[in-house]
């Protein structure tokens, strides 16, 4: 993602989110790299869309636990503070991971 399309807010991560978020990406990476792989040497259809269903539910899984986090922390303090926007903001995040 580009500078330009990125939000403007960020959030402080304890190292160990980081580095459980990182482990999770770099996994992604590996199947997304060994579906490449599989593409490069001719594999039977099925079995690299086997592999991308897998990597389906990695990114999901991922997603999952970042909204979890994101709920609990980001979420929860706007709302105690008052700010109503967030619910707006969390709805509309929601919408986009429905699709």
């Amino acid at each position: 993602m580009s500078e330009k399309t990125c939000c403007k807010k960020t959030k402080e991560r304890s190292p160990e989110e980081i580095k459980r978020l990182i482990h999770r990406l770099n996994r992604i990476e590996g199947q997304v790299r060994g579906i490449r792989g599989m593409v490069e040497k001719n594999a039977y259809c099925p079995d690299i869309l086997t592999q991308a269903a897998a990597v389906n539910a990695a990114l999901n899984a991922f997603s999952k636990e970042l909204l979890a986090e994101h709920i609990r922390t980001c979420v929860t303090r706007d709302v105690r503070e008052g700010k109503d926007e967030t619910i707006d903001e969390l709805l509309s995040t929601l919408q986009k991971l429905m699709k």
